[in-house]
């Protein structure tokens, strides 16, 4: 299913700019400001004052894709860091028991 590019108009310090991009990075965008008790328009400032080069949509876009590739990645070393916590289960195998 393909996303359609939405433009939008945001306030990035106090000048006025339009940003064209897909329903689920506005989602996600949104949701990261909300997390972290952000406006839009301040978590905007923000990326655009980080990017380096390239247009203010891609910059966006990528900010939002390694929010979300951070997260995956601290969730998947907490879920190991938890099964090395566990005890394993003991071995039906007799040549794998402690005798």
């Amino acid at each position: 299913m393909k996303s359609p590019v939405i433009k939008r108009s945001i306030v990035i310090a106090g000048h006025k700019t339009s940003v064209s991009l897909e329903d689920a990075f506005w989602k996600g965008l949104k949701d990261i400001a909300g997390t972290r008790d952000m406006t839009l328009s301040e978590l905007v400032a923000a990326i655009d004052s980080d990017r380096r080069h390239g247009n203010l949509s891609s910059a966006i876009r990528l900010f939002v894709l390694d929010h979300y590739r951070n997260q995956y990645s601290e969730e998947r070393s907490g879920r190991g860091t938890t099964r090395e916590l566990i005890a394993p289960r003991p071995s039906s195998s007799p040549m794998l028991r402690a005798e």
